[in-house]
């Protein structure tokens, strides 16, 4: 037999194990090439003067690259392994290792370089599906076109041939190092399993729950107010990740075998063919593959984490917009704000206006504060400033002389600083000195986050007393802006062509100045972009940890075929094995993505509030579509393994 007709033979011969090594290559290409073909679109560097969104591709493509180089080089050392006997054979019969890695190095070229061509094809009809995404999620005007890109196509062959070196290097590493023995027995070797769990498993599982346990209880403290100093805070965000990844490895160490083990012994040993095929199975193999779970799980709830963030940013945007600006426009100067209103009404555009006068004073807050953040507010309870203004600028508030309420109080400053619900306060002047009842928060805003100096409370007080305060004036603390006009466009359909003309008189460059829907719709662009980058790589490492755990199910199937094989013999139908199979993958898949969710859960919750002011419908959607996605694989097992228990017999 010829050398050709050797390598022609055994291609026709490993289709069934080549069929996972081809969708992770046409997988990884298609991928790869359809988003560095983003970074070569004209489009991105078109984002209105905001973004450079090609540079941010760019950083994006370096992370898809090491992504994608492990899980080529996991599928590549399942199919290597699956070839063992193969490879033992032909040495039997005389071949050398250098010639078996020639052959297997010809087939791998054939496969690879075929399924790169296959993986370019896909990536190209998928390309603009992408940018259409990308362009309706950051909200810009342009057109989606389907464009080959040569760039992108010279960068993948270069990036794929250097890792189709890295891959054959390991080929011949594999083939090097093993004995004829070794070849034959590579694919029955057992995973770690062991007839009992010992004391030393049970004390480790208690452990990496509490460990987990301990993590999740430091996360929820994070920003209460225990931890008052920077220095504090970056060591209780270590402790945390420490913890609960520590937790997590030894979770899967111990844990799980221990709560099995508990559920095993509570039946005395008599166990139903679900709970043998399930439990049995699980206990031991999650604890040897405990590394591999870790990084999956630490980095699922990483993606899920990051990606809710960003995504209550954007879902926020126009919320977090009206709340620092309380009017579709800000224009402090009443000379502008008269040049303004004169071009609206030159345009038919009706409007409402706003005029609050305010001013900064000495205060006295020791009397009201519970706790705060000494370090991060950088301010002296018994002696800062402030804002005040009139009771009458404010609706529906009226209060007496002695008394003051508090404005303009955000979700993020109550992380920080926490006021009782009454107490004494005093503001001060130049030289007089007023002592008032404080009577709470009042959920409005009324001045733009930038002029309450920093985003500061700003006090209510009576008009009579706010009139003495302003003759009472100390200059010396006050800022350059002591006005603000809020103008809000009557009809909503004319916002868009009022903010075009706000534009146009330059005000947005001016501090103070603000459009509302500037603001809103350059947020959504930003971190649309980062939206997408992170649900991109988000994507990325769900199949690729999905394919990983779906190439263990199928490893796992092989090696307990013989099981099935016996239990059919004995009685037990179809039906009896396949609903214990469902429970096994509903467990294998089911723990690392519950794991996930929870370490996500958590460190969303500790600090979403920096991000935007809406926590649940954009995790929720998040939790929601990952678990979905994973399913699939689930679901993929189940049927590789009702294959399996078919040929059983």
């Amino acid at each position: 037999m010829s050398f050709s007709q050797l390598i022609i033979r055994n291609l026709k011969k490993n289709l069934s194990n080549y069929y996972l090594y081809v969708f992770a290559l046409v997988f990884s290409v298609a991928l790869y090439f359809a988003f560095v073909t983003l970074q070569y679109d004209p489009s991105m560097d078109e984002i209105e003067g905001s973004i450079k969104g090609a540079a941010a591709l760019r950083v994006g493509s370096i992370m898809l690259i090491a992504i994608i180089t492990v899980f080529l080089i996991y599928a590549n050392n399942l199919f290597i392994k699956r070839r063992s006997k193969e490879i033992g054979l032909l040495q039997l019969v005389g071949l050398t290792k250098g010639k078996i890695f020639q052959i297997l190095s010809v087939e791998n070229m054939m496969l690879y370089f075929g399924s790169m061509l296959v993986g370019v094809l896909v990536g190209f009809s998928v390309s603009k599906l992408l940018m259409m995404t990308l362009i309706k999620i950051m909200g810009i005007n342009e057109v989606a076109t389907l464009r080959f890109s040569i760039e992108a196509l010279l960068q993948t062959i270069i990036v794929f041939v250097c890792i189709y070196v890295v891959i054959m290097a390991m080929n011949a590493l594999f083939i090097k190092r093993q004995r004829i023995l070794h070849l034959f027995q590579a694919t029955s070797k057992t995973e770690g399993k062991v007839n009992r769990v010992s004391i030393i498993g049970m004390l480790i599982g208690v452990l990496g729950i509490g460990s987990i346990a301990f993590g999740y209880y430091l996360s929820t403290r994070l920003f209460s107010g225990d931890f008052t100093g920077m220095v504090e805070l970056y060591i209780a965000m270590i402790t945390i990740l420490g913890s609960v990844i520590i937790g997590t490895y030894l979770f899967y160490k111990g844990s799980v075998s221990f709560i099995f083990n508990l559920i095993r012994k509570k039946d005395n040993g008599y166990l139903s063919i679900n709970k043998v095929l399930s439990l049995s199975s699980i206990m031991f193999r999650m604890k040897s593959n405990s590394l591999l779970l870790t990084i999956i799980t630490t980095v699922s709830a990483l993606a899920i984490g990051l990606l809710s963030l960003t995504y209550i940013s954007y879902y926020s945007a126009e919320k977090s917009a009206e709340q620092s600006i309380p009017n579709h426009f800000s224009v402090p100067d009443e000379e502008d704000a008269t040049r303004f209103m004169d071009e609206l009404e030159a345009a038919q555009i009706e409007y409402m206006k706003k005029e609050v006068d305010f001013h900064q004073v000495h205060a006295d807050l020791s009397g009201i504060m519970k706790t705060y953040d000494e370090e991060n507010m950088n301010f002296e309870p018994e002696d800062t400033s402030m804002v005040v203004i009139s009771d009458e600028a404010v609706e529906e508030i009226d209060v007496p002389r002695n008394e003051s309420v508090f404005v303009n109080f955000s979700d993020m400053l109550g992380q920080f600083m926490s006021l009782k619900n009454v107490g004494p306060i005093s503001l001060t002047g130049k030289e007089q000195t007023f002592n008032f009842d404080f009577k709470g928060i009042e959920d409005k805003n009324i001045l733009p986050s930038l002029l309450t100096l920093g985003g500061f409370p700003v006090a209510v007080v009576d008009e009579d007393v706010y009139q003495q305060l302003k003759e009472d004036m100390d200059e010396s603390i006050q800022e350059e802006l002591s006005i603000y006009i809020g103008i809000d466009i009557r009809d909503r359909s004319d916002i868009e062509k009022a903010d075009e003309i706000f534009q146009e008189l330059g005000f947005q460059e001016n501090f103070g100045y603000s459009s509302r829907i500037f603001v809103s719709s350059t947020s959504k662009i930003a971190m649309g972009l980062i939206m997408f980058l992170v649900g991109f790589f988000g994507l990325t490492f769900l199949i690729t940890s999905g394919c990983i755990l779906y190439f263990k199910q199928m490893d796992e199937s092989e090696e307990e075929k013989e099981n099935y094989t016996i239990l059919r013999k004995l009685g037990f139908t179809n039906k009896d094995l396949l609903n214990g199979i469902k429970v096994k993958q509903l467990f294998n898949f089911g723990i690392p993505l519950v794991v996930g969710l929870c370490h996500s859960y958590f460190a969303v919750k500790s600090g979403w509030f920096f991000f935007g002011t809406e926590l649940w419908t954009p995790m929720i959607i998040v939790m929601v579509l990952y678990t979905v996605l994973y399913s699939i694989f689930g679901l993929l097992s189940v049927l590789y393994y009702k294959k399996v228990i078919k040929d059983a017999l």
